[in-house]
């Protein structure tokens, strides 16, 4: 498989799964009238509209903000698919896949509903992680794999006799 195809492969899945989840527990689990629901003592799924961008940051109450956002992720996804489609690794295509994904997802619960569900809560010893979602952790997973790329996995095609 070549590299473009799997980070296609990889948007693709991410958009998928992405909405799947997130319709699942808004309209069918119906999280909205359930409130918190406890899974474990660290998990928790809950229903938070984040109408900013990553960690709630720059939130934005009104049309103009959410479509400007939503602008924003269209264009970051068209720039990182080519990113994707020209990357010499399967790593840094499957990554930049999985970040266009994420942001795709995000970008259609802009649009449909003018925020983001985020509804993944772990918590622990007093500690709470922000609430998200697929789309989050595939964003985070892509640029992990992207900075493993960058600095391994370059690094070693680079070092004469490392490969």
């Amino acid at each position: 498989m070549t590299p473009q195809r799997a980070g296609v492969i990889a948007a693709l899945a991410t958009l998928v799964v992405d909405q799947a989840t997130k319709l699942w527990v808004y309209h069918i689990f119906d999280i909205a009238a359930r409130g918190v629901v406890e899974v474990t003592p660290f998990f928790n799924i809950v229903l938070v509209w984040n109408r900013g961008v990553s960690y709630g940051l720059f939130q934005q109450d009104g049309a103009l903000g959410r479509w400007l956002l939503v602008g924003l992720s269209v264009i970051a996804a068209i720039v990182l698919a080519v990113w994707a489609w020209r990357a010499r690794t399967l790593l840094a295509s499957v990554s930049l896949g999985l970040i266009v994904g994420g942001a795709a997802g995000n970008a259609v619960d802009r649009s449909i509903y003018g925020a983001v569900l985020d509804f993944l809560h772990f918590h622990a010893a007093g500690f709470s992680w922000y609430v998200f979602n697929v789309a989050d952790a595939a964003i985070v997973a892509g640029v992990a794999g992207l900075l493993y790329d960058s600095f391994v996995v370059e690094r070693r095609q680079d070092t004469p006799g490392e490969n």
